[in-house]
């Protein structure tokens, strides 16, 4: 097997089919989710997304089934693993077994650590890491029993670098990192050798309501499109790793080969501002947290609204921090 990946990496990989796979996207209602739907849909892939974002759900669907594709959508809370387990059944009652897992949903909250409420750094933990130990006990077991399945990780850059205002974010980036590897290193050990997973871990992306505003230098951020295009080629080689734009790997290597200055005055030259949609530096975020039921009542709402009211927010308000939950299990289309 390794003398196989180094003379893929030397040669190239092969391309493998996806046309009759069943796809699940997790955060597919809009940005990267929903492209990812859009191209599967279009090579032939069964596609069911999940997200909790209902009018999203139902754009996502419309748009890959004019497109001739197939698309379910469901409105599934992955944060909650009842949910994930609960949503996995009927998946597999009313689409059939999931070959193709893709982990893509994600939460930023862009503040500095003493300025981001717990409930905040909670809710990056859950979706950004924890779902995927939920999604992926779901649906492996069905992959081990057929002998057939991928994994895909969507991580970051972030998940191997520090950044400045993102420390709940990296440290649940840099779990899903670890998440990917173990868990390959694991179904190798068991001889799932037909299980596959790959780890995408893309620079800042724009236009998907998480990092449109961010201030990078020297790297520009990311078109989506393009992003999707290799995520879609690093699953369809069965890549390990795949860094976006690939010349990043290069920073991964100083990382650990030069002194922390040297390290350390690359990276806050490289972002000096991680705050999404140019937040300032610190802001007063409300600190109610949501219902723990499926459903947020009007009480919750109502509390949020207030809070929100007596807040100053830039122009593109951060949507991420708050999220209010449609009905559990609820199918869009």
């Amino acid at each position: 097997m390794y003398l196989q990946d180094l003379y893929y990496i030397a040669f190239g990989y092969p391309e493998k089919e996806l046309n009759t796979d069943i796809a699940l996207i997790t955060g597919g209602g809009n940005g990267l989710g929903r492209l990812l739907a859009e191209r599967l849909g279009k090579m032939g892939t069964k596609v069911v997304i999940w997200d909790i974002n209902k009018k999203g759900i139902a754009e996502t669907v419309q748009i890959v089934e004019e497109a001739g594709g197939y698309c379910k959508g469901y409105v599934v809370d992955i944060s909650k693993k009842e949910e994930v387990y609960k949503a996995a059944d009927v998946i597999r009652d009313e689409v059939g077994d999931i070959t193709l897992l893709i982990n893509n949903a994600g939460v930023v909250s862009g503040l500095h650590l003493l300025d981001t409420p717990d409930h905040l750094i909670e809710r990056s933990f859950n979706v950004n890491v924890m779902a995927h130990f939920w999604t992926t006990k779901a649906f492996l077991p069905k992959m081990i029993e057929n002998d057939r399945g991928h994994i895909a990780t969507i991580a970051s850059l972030a998940g191997h670098v520090g950044i400045s205002k993102l420390v709940d974010y990296c440290a649940s980036k840099f779990a899903a990192v670890g998440f990917d590897e173990a868990l390959r290193l694991e179904l190798e050990v068991l001889g799932h050798t037909n299980i596959r997973t790959t780890c995408i871990c893309p620079f800042f992306i724009q236009a998907t309501g998480m990092f449109d505003d961010v201030n990078a230098r020297w790297v520009p951020t990311l078109n989506p499109n393009d992003v999707a295009d290799r995520v879609i080629a690093a699953i369809r080689k069965n890549e390990k790793l795949a860094v976006i734009p690939g010349f990043l790997k290069v920073l991964l290597s100083f990382k650990w080969t030069f002194p922390w200055g040297c390290v350390g005055g690359l990276l806050k030259r490289l972002v000096p501002d991680a705050s999404p949609h140019g937040l300032p530096s610190s802001i007063a975020v409300p600190a109610v947290p949501l219902n723990s039921s499926s459903k947020s009542t009007a009480a919750d709402i109502a509390a949020l609204d207030a809070e929100l009211s007596s807040v100053t927010l830039p122009a593109k308000p951060p949507s991420m921090l708050i999220q209010r939950t449609p009905s559990l299990g609820e199918r869009v289309l």
